[in-house]
């Protein structure tokens, strides 16, 4: 394969990247290095990448670049790229959400029609459904973001199924649940509730903490990619790890990986935080013939160790 990764030195898109290589596929990974974390981390999430002769990298914005040239040349693009993070898209930051999420889809929708690109995989998010009344959720559940961040999201997978319907493009989408795992976001739960429990620090549950997640861990979200990409599949995809848990359960789960106790401070709840995410992944065990390999404890184990080594 040869293949587009967009966002590619962000949590999924590296890993994403560094998968595709192993396999032996070509990529070519494009990244603007957004200011949302650290551009140190970002590059660290790449450099292992950069060494591949496999591997070439374009920093360069979607809608400021050559997206012609760059899709003439690969079989499938990775649309991993957005302007992540449901708290932040409210007020005046609404803008880059608009722009990263919404615009740099349309454009690489537009460049794809043009480039007949073979296939198109799409990155979206459990945000799309917002409060469901019966769980878990299914594709064909009523679409109600509850924040901003949800609704760019949602707008940029309806363009997809859009040039899908009207331009027959090739194209997927995939709804990812609560993703964990090495080289998270700092910004991210597991993430800040780890990295304070190594350093014995406090952590700040935004609510009760009985709102409760449906968690993915990485490896799963990358091989239903994957698979995405190899088949000819239409629509949206749930990629859930298959198990709803609430968030005081999964610190639980933390201190038990980390070999201490967490120190607690229930906070605000936070506008734009669904209560409660689960994912009906009966559709991607069917049809994509995917199913998620690793659990929490798992999966919080291997966060938890690549942690100790890669603090920043």
């Amino acid at each position: 394969m040869r293949a587009l990764v967009t966002g590619v030195a962000g949590f999924i898109g590296s890993h994403l990247a560094c998968e595709l290589i192993k396999r032996g596929d070509s990529v070519i990974g494009i990244d603007s290095f957004t200011d949302y974390y650290p551009r140190k981390i970002k590059e660290k999430n790449i450099e292992s990448l950069r060494e591949e002769k496999k591997f070439s990298f374009i920093q360069a914005d979607i809608l400021e670049t050559d997206l012609s040239e760059i899709l003439s040349r690969v079989d499938c693009c990775f649309h991993q790229a957005a302007q992540a993070g449901v708290r932040k898209s409210w007020g005046k930051e609404f803008e880059i959400y608009v722009k990263c999420n919404i615009l740099a889809t349309q454009r690489l929708l537009e460049e794809a029609i043009r480039s007949k690109l073979p296939r198109f995989v799409y990155a979206s998010s459990s945000s799309v459904y917002g409060t469901v009344e019966v769980l878990p959720a299914r594709e064909d559940t009523l679409l109600n973001p509850l924040s901003p961040y949800g609704t760019t999201k949602l707008c940029a997978e309806n363009l997809v199924s859009l040039y899908q319907q009207n331009y027959g493009l090739s194209s997927i989408s995939l709804r990812y649940f609560t993703v964990f795992g090495p080289r998270q976001r700092p910004d991210m739960a597991f993430h800040r509730f780890i990295k304070a429990g190594l350093k014995g620090e406090e952590i700040e549950i935004y609510g009760s903490g009985k709102q409760t997640r449906d968690f993915t861990f990485i490896s799963d979200i990358v091989s239903a990619n994957i698979l995405a990409a190899e088949s000819n599949l239409c629509g949206a995809f749930n990629i859930g790890g298959g198990y709803r848990i609430t968030l005081l359960e999964a610190v639980r789960e933390i201190e038990k990986a980390i070999g201490k106790p967490l120190k607690i401070e229930i906070g605000a709840e936070q506008k734009g935080d669904v209560q409660d995410t689960s994912a009906d992944i009966t559709k991607a065990k069917k049809e994509l013939f995917w199913s998620p390999k690793y659990d929490l404890s798992a999966g919080l184990s291997l966060q938890v160790e690549w942690m100790k080594d890669n603090l920043l």
